[in-house]
């Protein structure tokens, strides 16, 4: 078992200025194609965060979010990886798991 938590942002740069100050729509594409995939993920304000079983599924969901901007000049992207054994579901229980240390702190 095997849990590869990535964390990533891409989006199209462009010199013209076509796209303007804001990407959303091209976000709003991978977004669309990540959902569609099936694996979970998390939306955030500065990027996406999703869970795969595999570094190759992981590399597969990133492929297929470029491809969704394939059309694209340009594109940036940033990527973390927190790959980890023997554990799954991470999406959520890293997030459970610092909001009960946080009502820990409350409740003392």
């Amino acid at each position: 078992m095997l849990s590869v938590l990535i964390e990533f942002s891409m989006f199209p740069t462009s010199a013209d200025g076509r796209e303007g100050a804001s990407v959303s729509k091209s976000v709003s594409k991978i977004i669309d194609a990540i959902d569609k995939s099936g694996v979970p993920y998390q939306l955030t304000p500065m990027g996406t965060v999703f869970e795969a079983k595999s570094m190759k599924e992981g590399l597969g969901i990133i492929e297929l979010a470029y491809e969704q901007l394939s059309d694209c000049e340009r594109v940036y992207s940033s990527l973390k990886f927190d790959i980890r054994k023997n554990c799954e579901n991470r999406l959520k229980s890293k997030i459970e798991s610092v909001e009960k240390v946080l009502n820990r702190q409350v409740n003392h």
